[in-house]
């Protein structure tokens, strides 16, 4: 299958730039698979559309400020993008001190890297070539819940490029209100839709909400390279399902409720641990890659935004509407009524 199938044309005024707040009054377009209908809501009004035994699963990761701007031995300016840890899990007491990284300038094996908090020498950190999936590794000076606290003092929230001239200090917003577990390097922007207040409103109505843990990385935004759908490869990401919540899912699924995965981190966990029939706990790493012909097996309905041509999150799209045109028809339907897209943009159900 040709990647190309899989790109569109948006205008670039509706990538949006800032967060749409209220959280939940961004739009909300609902597409039933079965009528191939859509209806085009404000995200509380989701409130309505859910049915009261259903069970929203969402991915409750905590992303940290993983953009360190630093100096080079030659005095040279580097920004240095933190994907993870050497091992991609995240604990916290035992933190290593070598990580995945991304840098925007050329480096040696061994270059030292100075990241300076005022005058300060705060951290350093030592190039090596090459690491986990052929990716660049720096090797940090400090470990640890020390090295974190430092990493939260000199760094910005990793918001993606195409958002230009916003605030980084007002990184909040690039945050679910349920954010939990620290270790992603990108948030599950599917979830930035939801208030406490809206999710105590559904929980009143009988509407169960689970979490579960997925490390957002580089596999979840990583371009797609080659030209052949099938020939991507997917880089691995970490996940945590406790015993108590699969036991609890494996009941709602008996009892015939609606499992509804809130975006496709979520998707991507749950696929992943649900085997012969059940929901499995745990923990591990996934490099599932859902595109068209997949067959789910664990989620009834999903909640996502909308995502950029020929990526890998809108071919999960597709395939779980079962059709590319459909899919391709929705976008269009979606710029067509101004709908934001990508990060900060709106939202879409499908039921």
């Amino acid at each position: 299958m040709d990647v190309s199938l899989f790109d569109y044309v948006l205008p670039k005024n509706l990538i949006s730039q800032k967060p749409i707040l209220p959280r939940d009054h961004c739009k909300l377009l609902v597409y039933n698979r079965k009528q191939k209908s859509i209806k085009h809501l404000k995200f509380y009004e989701i409130f309505d559309v859910l049915e009261k035994d259903s069970v929203l699963v969402l991915n409750n990761t905590k992303v940290y400020p993983a953009r360190l701007h630093g100096l080079k031995n030659t005095g040279g300016k580097i920004e240095v993008f933190l994907l993870g840890t050497s091992n991609n899990k995240f604990e916290l007491g035992r933190l290593s001190n070598k990580w995945n990284i991304l840098v925007n300038k050329k480096v040696v094996d061994d270059e030292e890297i100075k990241f300076y908090l005022g005058k300060k020498v705060l951290l350093t950190g030592k190039i090596k070539n090459m690491g986990f999936n052929k990716e660049l590794q720096i090797e940090f000076n400090l470990k640890g819940i020390e090295l974190l606290k430092n990493i939260f003092k000199l760094g910005e929230m990793p918001l993606p490029p195409y958002i230009k001239n916003y605030d980084k200090k007002k990184g909040e917003y690039y945050q679910t209100v349920y954010a939990d577990n620290i270790g992603s390097c990108a948030a599950p922007t599917a979830g930035f839709h939801f208030t406490k207040s809206l999710m105590k409103k559904l929980e009143r109505k009988g509407i169960k909400i689970e979490y579960i843990t997925l490390n957002v990385g580089i596999g979840t935004f990583m371009p797609i390279k080659v030209d052949t759908v099938e020939k991507h490869k997917m880089h691995k990401e970490y996940y945590e399902v406790s015993k108590e919540v699969a036991n609890r899912l494996n009941k709602y699924k008996k009892e015939g409720r609606k499992i509804i995965a809130v975006g496709t981190t979520s998707v991507r966990t749950l696929e992943s641990i649900f085997k012969s029939g059940k929901f499995k706990s745990g923990f591990g790493f996934t490099d599932i890659f859902i595109y068209p012909g997949y067959k789910f097996k664990s989620i009834d309905q999903f909640i996502t935004n909308f995502h950029l041509p020929r990526s890998t999150p809108l071919m999960m799209v597709a395939s779980f509407i079962n059709s590319r045109e459909e899919t391709l028809r929705v976008y269009q339907e979606a710029i067509k009524k101004k709908y934001l897209f990508y990060s900060f943009g709106d939202s879409m159900l499908i039921q």
